[in-house]
């Protein structure tokens, strides 16, 4: 049985951080990022459940990083199903419009996410099953990241520095593959360990060469703000696939 504490901290301190910041970004002006948060506009409340949101985002983030203290549990809890809930607003985009990537893409980004304090979780309790069951999900969520990188190439290249080598277009790609191969080692558990460590080591690259550099040029930007942190909380999400044990 996976022993309580067994994952290393840097893989929940990512992943809390980038959570606890995204709590942030919504507290401040009372809004959902809704590039990934696709509540709707009409909804009653919808401010109301805006700094809701962020607050559990915030405290859950927190109560994850007090792992000494006991309360990483409680906040992983609070973490999946914050995620968990916002995988499913983007249901009926993947059932109305299943031929686009996007869609897809919105659903299995905030799946992942909740599969990373899922399988925290799972491994604070001992439940190895569930564990594994969490990192294949995970690796065919990462499978879709590579397939909408690879779908929508002129986009995705729109997002690489110009001063890249070789190119925008090269990294696109690469980058699509680099996907496809993380996610389909971690599914399968093949090489997992080291292919969860590259994914996590990409998205960090992608953090600091992509979405930094747009918070800096446009720091009035809340989706800045959040991408910034989602890219933190999925490599945090792809460490700890390396280090729980299935």
């Amino acid at each position: 049985m996976a022993k309580r504490g067994a994952l290393s901290g840097l893989g929940t301190c990512l992943y809390a951080g980038g959570s606890l910041a995204l709590g942030l970004a919504g507290l401040i002006g009372g809004r959902f990022s809704t590039a990934w948060q696709p509540v709707p506009d009409g909804l009653a409340y919808r401010v109301a459940l805006a700094y809701l949101a962020g607050g559990l985002l915030l405290l859950g983030g927190l109560a994850m990083l007090m792992r000494r203290i006991g309360l990483e549990r409680m906040g992983a809890a609070i973490l999946a199903l914050m995620y968990l809930v916002f995988a499913l607003l983007w249901l009926p985009r993947v059932i109305g419009f299943p031929q686009m990537i996007g869609a897809w893409l919105g659903f299995c980004e905030e799946l992942a996410l909740a599969l990373g304090a899922g399988v925290v979780l799972a491994a604070s309790l001992g439940n190895r099953v569930a564990v594994r069951v969490g990192q294949v999900l995970f690796g065919l969520c990462v499978i879709s990241f590579g397939l909408a990188h690879l779908m929508a190439v002129k986009e995705t290249a729109a997002m690489v520095p110009k001063w890249f080598p070789p190119g925008q277009h090269f990294w696109a790609v690469a980058t699509g593959v680099a996907h496809l191969l993380a996610g389909a080692a971690i599914a399968v558990g093949i090489q997992r360990v080291l292919a969860a460590r590259l994914l996590a080591l990409m998205l960090v690259i992608f953090d600091v060469a992509v979405w930094i550099p747009m918070l800096i040029a446009q720091p009035h930007l809340q989706i800045m703000w959040a991408g910034n942190a989602l890219t933190l909380a999925m490599a945090g999400a792809a460490w700890i696939m390396g280090d729980a044990r299935g």
